[in-house]
């Protein structure tokens, strides 16, 4: 007789404090591998995680009070972000490239009564207190050292809340993302499933911790009882020295910076790389067949902060068969595109559904905003797509940046991967122009190569081979500026199209 189905893990059961469980079964490996010369194995990073929970209880830290930390990509951010949820309160990590006005707005939005912040923030982060409940408490106070310990507690609720993300969104007042220690749990185990976990796994987090993507690799290392390691920014040179002799086996990038990695040298990838991920958009053909002909294993992934990060991903092996798309939805997650009508069918256009134990419970004191995005159990990403006939996902575009040209839709990502296609172009941004006659127009910002910018009719001849008239843009800006990105790499196509509509 053959042996039962297992069932389906209970998504209710208490948890481990990640940190306090690895300290007990991998004492000696190396947890915090961080640019600034911190190296701190789990025995390590537990003790201290002890004793800056014990210092912010000093400081009045209270259950469920959230915890503003705006700090550079450090060890004592991850031990910070360990040792708010330690302290029964909940990591509000902020953003620090915003200004004084944008922080300040998410201080008082969430309540914040304690502000964390670093020696090179600890002055902005003053100016944004202002006139908010945040008190401001320097990161390198070294009397958190001595600080009474607060041990982990027995169990961990999978519903309670670790952090609050704020989305950047392209409309309206930023939404703090409510993301629980069991949104966390699972996407790490989603994400296990379909990368495999090795005992010498090392991830690197190049993006910034603030951000879902950094921080979800500080969780995951802790969750699986590997080593994240740390840069304190994007440096192309410093990453390609990390993959060839530091060991680092795993990388989470977008496709700017990958772009960027392979541009900076010739020299090939070791084998050790096991898989590089990239998001923020499809990766263009001609990045996938450089970076597999230096031997790098390109993932390209799907994710948002309301679902903990990683919803779906692409294999290395389907990576040039199913260009352009994000893969297949992680094990633990359920995804459907969805039209007016009802689900829809392969190829068609709708909006992209997730569901799954890595979705958040809702918005921070937005009901109105979480009953919008939380309905019948699917989270409404916003986000448009297809699923073809084997279930893989395309992304088309984010839905505030459709364009509707003589009523025909134009998917800003598809005219851009084009774009970059063109041996004169670096990137480019395409947006939407109000048009008396058509409804709008498209228009696209593009950087070029070198100084001087190619001409508009090569690139309009460029993109006529590639797709149809009404895709290609009617006005052509040029700029030497980087485009505008948010935190994690993702194109602010608003902000393109404000520039764009002033000038």
């Amino acid at each position: 007789m053959s042996a039962p189905r297992a069932p389906v893990s209970d998504t209710t059961l208490p948890l481990h404090d990640w940190v306090a469980h690895r300290a007990r079964t991998h004492p000696a490996h190396l947890a915090i591998d961080a640019s600034e010369g911190a190296h701190l194995t789990y025995a390590q990073l537990d003790e201290q995680v002890l004793r800056a929970a014990g210092w912010l209880r000093a400081l009045g830290a209270s259950e469920g009070d959230r915890i503003a930390l705006l700090a550079g990509a450090t060890a004592r951010f991850a031990i910070l972000a360990h040792a708010i949820p330690r302290a029964g309160a909940t990591l509000l990590p902020l953003n620090a490239r915003l200004t004084e006005d944008e922080l300040r707005f998410q201080l008082r939005d969430a309540e914040a009564p304690l502000l964390i912040a670093d020696a090179a923030h600890l002055e902005l982060a003053r100016a944004a207190s202002a006139g908010t409940a945040a008190r401001v408490e320097s990161l390198e106070d070294e009397s958190w050292r001595m600080a009474e310990p607060v041990p982990a507690p027995a169990a961990l609720d999978p519903d309670a809340v670790h952090s609050v993300i704020y989305t950047s969104g392209t409309t309206g007042a930023p939404k703090g993302a409510r993301l629980t220690h069991g949104n966390f749990y699972w996407s790490a185990v989603g994400s296990a499933e379909n990368l495999g976990v090795e005992p010498d796994d090392r991830w690197l987090a190049c993006m910034p911790l603030f951000h879902v993507g950094g921080l979800s690799i500080l969780l995951r290392s802790a969750i699986y009882g590997t080593t994240a390691v740390i840069h304190d920014g994007f440096d192309e040179h410093r990453v390609n020295a990390a993959l060839r002799t530091e060991g680092v086996t795993l990388l989470s990038v977008v496709a700017t910076m990958l772009r960027r990695m392979l541009d900076a040298d010739e020299a090939p990838y070791p084998s050790t790389v096991r898989a590089v991920l990239v998001g923020g958009g499809p990766v263009p053909e001609d990045l996938l067949l450089r970076a597999r002909d230096r031997g790098l294993p390109v993932l390209q992934t799907y994710g948002l902060t309301e679902a903990a990060s990683q919803v779906a991903t692409l294999s290395d092996a389907d990576a040039l068969r199913k260009l352009g798309s994000a893969g297949q939805p992680l094990p633990v997650t359920t995804l459907t595109v969805a039209t007016a009508d009802g689900p829809a069918a392969p190829h068609e256009v709708g909006e992209i559904l997730v569901a799954g134990p890595t979705v958040m419970p809702g918005y921070l004191d937005r009901p109105e905003a979480t009953a919008e995005a939380l309905r019948d159990s699917w989270l409404h990403t916003g986000d448009l797509g297809y699923l073809d006939e084997e279930g893989y996902l395309f992304v088309s575009d984010r839905r505030d940046d459709l364009i509707v040209t003589g009523g025909e839709n134009v998917y800003p990502a598809e005219v851009e991967a084009a774009l970059t296609t063109h041996p004169a172009v670096l990137e480019a941004a395409v947006v939407a122009i109000e048009d008396a006659r058509w409804g709008q127009t498209v228009a696209a910002v593009v950087v070029p190569r070198e100084a001087e910018p190619p001409d508009e009719a090569s690139l309009a001849d460029h993109l006529r081979a590639n797709l149809a008239g009404y895709k290609l843009p009617r006005r052509f800006e040029f700029t030497m500026d980087p485009l505008p990105r948010t935190a994690s790499g993702k194109l602010q196509r608003h902000l393109v199209r404000a520039r764009l509509t002033s000038d």
